[in-house]
């Protein structure tokens, strides 16, 4: 099968190479004169940078040339080759090896890794569009991709050496699975609260402590260790190292068995003297800290896409069925104003959903302060999810209730969203401290 992301590459250069906005005849557009007008009602300063001034405006939806085909690329292999395996996946909780064979093979695994390490080459919004259709199909499978996409291949081309981009990103984006460990028992919401310790050694380092709810760890042959070196100075302390499977002392203790995304291996981690040698120090030493508060930042949008795709999974699969096949009274259940009423309701949250997750994205190409708006699209998505999915049960009545078909499996799946990558309650402490700074005199 051919993949998709080198299909891809001739439509990723065309979009590089723009360097003005174009008409519909093709020409270039011509720039308004941008004036700056005085701001007399308003005591904050102004949100839009001055040298986003020259780009056209367009719907925050609206996908460029290599968006709409990653959309329709990862649309169709959803439903034609990882569609036909969810329910017995989720039934043996374990996510099938050809699965993510096949997802190195169409390019899904290495989005925004550069060509020249094997990568497709393709802009952030391009991986959340990937995730956002898996996750219409299954939250499983496209958890797995979010993770190793917007974590761990991020982490690896922003702080890794060169000589850890060439050894690792060309495995990362063809046939290794990467995990990111920072969760510890003591430590969830309070992530810097972490016991995993960092010793350094004549050759390296030595690491030792336990990780739990780590995703991808059954799967992954390559891992993303965060431990305090220097204790004594908190969590200033912090650094972040690549851990290989093969290490001797590295082992997998527990497989979680879980309400929701059961494809998806979380497992605890145990590190009984690792010896990591020098070079796999990523980044700095004591900057481990600011590299997984920038990470999660972005991967919080990964998972606002995952469950605006969930939200419409499940609203989609509920709506043909009410629609075209359950009928009382005489009449398609569907047709009901009632059952209208809720379905354009949770519709219309979707697409709200969606907004703040797109926004995030381009916020976060566009070199804008996004951390906001990643909170916000987090939270409210993982709340649509919820209720979307738990709405889409009770349209289905019977038949979404029993495990024949993926009602349910959304429904369980969706509970995830409000947990992991930082609880709701974290996302509206972020919000509310950002809306606190700006409205403080």
């Amino acid at each position: 099968m051919r993949s998709f992301a080198r299909a891809l590459r001739p439509a990723v250069r065309r979009s590089l190479a723009v360097s003005a906005p174009r008409i519909a005849s093709g020409r270039t557009a011509a720039l308004p004169v941008i004036q700056t007008a005085a701001r007399p009602l308003s005591t904050t300063a102004p949100r839009r940078d001055p040298s986003l001034a020259d780009v056209a405006p367009t719907p925050i939806t609206h996908f460029s040339e290599t968006e709409v085909a990653m959309a329709e690329a990862v649309q169709k292999f959803a439903n034609d080759v990882i569609l036909p395996k969810v329910r017995e996946m989720d039934e043996a909780e374990e996510m099938d090896p050809t699965i993510v064979e096949q997802l190195f093979e169409q390019g899904i695994m290495g989005v925004e890794i550069p060509e020249e390490y094997g990568g497709a080459g393709m802009n952030f919004t391009a991986a959340i569009v990937g995730i956002e259709e898996l996750a219409r199909v299954d939250p499983s499978v496209s958890v797995m991709v979010d993770v190793h996409n917007t974590l761990v291949n991020t982490a690896v081309i922003r702080w890794g050496s060169e000589a850890l981009k060439k050894k690792y990103l060309p495995k990362l984006a063809t046939n290794t699975v990467g995990s990111f460990c920072l969760s510890e028992p003591v430590s969830g919401s309070d992530a810097f609260a972490l016991a995993t310790k960092a010793t350094a050694t004549e050759n390296g380092y030595k690491i030792n402590g336990s990780k739990m709810w780590i995703t991808n760890s059954m799967e992954a042959e390559f891992f993303i260790v965060f431990a305090n070196l220097k204790p004594e100075q908190g969590y200033k302390g912090i650094s972040a190292f690549i851990v290989d499977k093969g290490m001797k002392g590295f082992s997998i203790a527990k497989k979680e068995k879980k309400l929701g995304i059961k494809a998806s291996s979380t497992c605890v981690l145990n590190f009984d003297d690792v010896e990591v040698p020098k070079e796999n120090l990523l980044g700095q030493e004591g900057q481990g800290y600011k590299y997984a508060i920038q990470i999660l930042n972005e991967g919080r949008i990964g998972i606002g896409a995952q469950m605006t795709g969930l939200a419409l999974g499940a609203w989609e699969n509920a709506v043909k069925y009410v629609w075209n096949d359950r009928k009382q009274f005489g009449k398609l259940v569907g047709e009901f104003q009632g059952m209208q009423h809720q379905i354009a309701q949770s519709y219309t949250e979707i697409a709200a959903a969606r907004a703040l997750v797109y926004n995030a994205a381009r916020k976060k190409e566009a070199g804008e302060d996004f951390v906001m708006d990643a909170a916000m699209a987090k939270l409210y998505a993982s709340q649509v999810a919820g209720r979307v999915s738990g709405l889409a049960v009770e349209w289905m009545g019977g038949m979404g209730f029993v495990r024949e078909g993926l009602a349910e499996k959304f429904f369980r799946d969706s509970k995830i969203g409000a947990i992991y990558e930082g609880t709701s309650n974290i996302q509206l402490n972020t919000i509310a401290k950002m809306l606190q700074k700006e409205y403080t005199a």
